[in-house]
């Protein structure tokens, strides 16, 4: 008996995977994914009478055996690579769309590698041709309808698809369009589409389900009563029965009541089956048993543990072999995390691995990472961090608590959430910054006027040029070494408690007697400490040039004494 085939959708994000599954199934995918980027591994069984209704008289039925497809849509962003290694993982044959604007990108790359470890055949959907300039719209087949647009419209066909060509080339990859193709076991067969206008989408699924008949039938033989096997796509919370994980079931069946053996990072999930969902309607419906192969969400006890990628095996009979087998098929995820920084929540594990991988990227500390809604023990998780700006919690598309004390990030769009926090953490950073800088004696440099002693000593008061910097009441004021202290000043009869350069302004000196330690045209800087100084030179950005000059003639003032200070 044939199994559906398994079809892996890859590529670039932005490339137009999405819709075009969307176009074979006619629904809407796309729209209804948040901020319109798939963001998890999804799966939709395509039957066989569907496709012959896409494909009109471009299939002979009699030949196809085939039950139908199974299409498994994969996100595009680079934060997803381990997703897409668990789809690619699964393929019987896979689809690699490429935007025929934007070309290979490094997701592409990523793709095509995937795909040659896993030695996946593959064709290559082409697509977004709508887009060159010029094209029309006919409802006929696709070659036809290339060759009847006009002369400019073809060759900017012609030439999209071989800069492909000749880029898959460089990577040893020999490809065609599909209608050229001398020999199918040699070649990669490029599909121009446009999953926009539905052009080249019925030529796209009979290549597919071409190849599949004549090169995969051996491996889609499976005995139909034989106790399922799967792979785990993602473990998921859902409303009203806790976790569930969504399984590609790849040979076999599994119903209702069988007791199934998942794998985890340490010891197998022995557990049984309480309910087997499809969606339907937006909700899930209730089946009691399915075939392979076929995605499948499994609702059962003690899920929490299972890790996506992992296999998942039905074992009525025979549970301590199947519990070694697991043993040995596992392979080891880590989700790495270090002793401090933010707290991470999400729908799944596979979305908290995006999420993972952006931060990292940007250097983002994690200290704690699951699945599931916000609860009292991540708020709890987050206060306990010495550092404010690691008192965070990232959450994706799960339920928060509201608290006072902890800033909480929620978005169902991943890089929404991470730009929304990147400009938290940056206006933080600066605030702390600037609280800092209010406690550090600002860089100054003033010249004593002539002529402007209004009194001796007791305090001395006098007339200053602000020569660069700013000068504000409290200031310690030196030569060489400390001499006093800025008590008060005022400009134009009023008192004042900070003047810029350019300005002029009287101060007040105590413990000082004019024309002894101050006298007439003398210039005094701000006694900036070392400490201070240190505190500066990382916040420099604060700055402006001749207040850096006056740091350093400070600096060269200070090192008279101690040649060391300040380095």
């Amino acid at each position: 008996m044939l199994r559906q085939v398994i079809v892996t959708i890859l590529g670039n994000v932005d490339a137009g995977k999405s819709q075009i599954v969307d176009t074979i199934k006619k629904t809407s995918i796309v729209e209804s994914e948040p901020g319109r980027i798939t963001q998890s591994i999804k799966a939709y069984a395509v039957s066989m009478s569907s496709i012959q209704e896409v494909c009109k008289n471009l299939l002979d039925l009699a030949k196809i055996k085939v039950p139908g497809l199974l299409f498994l849509d994969t996100p595009g962003h680079k934060a997803f690579s381990n997703l897409r290694r668990r789809g690619g993982a699964l393929a019987d044959i896979a689809i690699l769309v490429v935007d025929c604007n934007e070309g290979i990108k490094p997701q592409t790359l990523e793709s095509i590698e995937i795909l040659k470890e896993g030695k996946t055949p593959f064709v290559i959907a082409l697509n977004k041709i709508d887009l060159i300039q010029g094209w029309k719209k006919k409802d006929q087949q696709l070659v036809k309808n290339i060759s009847g647009q006009h002369e400019s419209v073809k060759k900017g066909v012609e030439t999209k698809m071989y800069d492909l060509v000749a880029k898959l080339y460089e990577l040893g990859l020999n490809a065609e369009r599909f209608d050229r193709i001398e020999d199918y076991s040699k070649q990669i067969a490029i599909i121009p589409t446009s999953a926009k206008t539905g052009e080249g989408i019925p030529e796209l699924l009979m290549v597919i389900t071409g190849l599949a008949q004549r090169f995969l039938e051996g491996t889609l033989q499976y005995e139909s009563e034989s106790p399922a096997k799967g792979t785990i796509l993602e473990v998921v919370e859902e409303k009203g029965l806790g976790a569930t994980v969504d399984v590609i079931i790849y040979d076999g069946h599994i119903k209702v009541g069988d007791q199934i053996v998942l794998g985890t990072l340490h010891n197998p999930v022995v557990t049984k089956v309480k309910a087997l969902l499809f969606p339907e309607g937006g909700k899930l419906k209730q089946v009691k048993e399915v075939y392979a192969a076929v995605g499948v969400k499994i609702a059962a006890p003690n899920l929490n543990e299972v890790i996506p990628g992992m296999p998942m095996v039905v074992a009525n009979k025979d549970l301590e072999r199947a519990k070694v087998e697991m043993m040995e098929q596992v392979k080891e995820l880590t989700l790495e995390l270090d002793e401090e920084g933010v707290v991470v929540k999400a729908d799944s594990l596979g979305s908290l691995e995006g999420v993972i991988t952006l931060l990292k990227e940007r250097n983002m500390r994690i200290k704690r990472a699951s699945i599931g809604p916000v609860s009292k023990k991540d708020i709890a998780e987050a206060l306990s961090e010495m550092d404010s700006l690691n008192r965070v919690i990232l959450a994706f598309n799960v339920k928060i608590l509201e608290s006072e004390q902890v800033k909480i990030f929620s978005s169902e769009v991943i890089y929404t959430l991470l730009d929304n926090f990147q400009s938290w953490l940056e206006k933080k950073k600066q605030e702390i910054e600037a609280g800092k800088l209010k406690n550090l004696v600002w860089p100054c440099k003033i010249k004593v006027l002539e002529g402007y002693i209004f009194r001796q000593s007791n305090p001395a008061i006098v007339g200053v040029d602000i020569l660069a910097g700013k000068l504000k009441a409290g200031t310690p004021l030196m030569k060489e070494k400390y001499v006093t202290v800025v008590k008060a000043m005022q400009h134009e009869g009023e008192n004042v408690s900070e003047v810029k350069k350019g300005q002029s302004v009287a101060v007040s000196l105590p413990d000082v007697t004019m024309n002894r330690q101050v006298k007439e045209g003398d210039i005094l800087y701000a006694d900036v400490s070392e400490e201070q100084f240190l505190a500066f030179k990382k916040l420099k950005k604060y700055l402006n040039e001749d207040e850096i000059l006056v740091l350093k003639e400070i600096a060269e003032l200070k090192r008279k004494e101690n040649p060391m200070w300040g380095m």
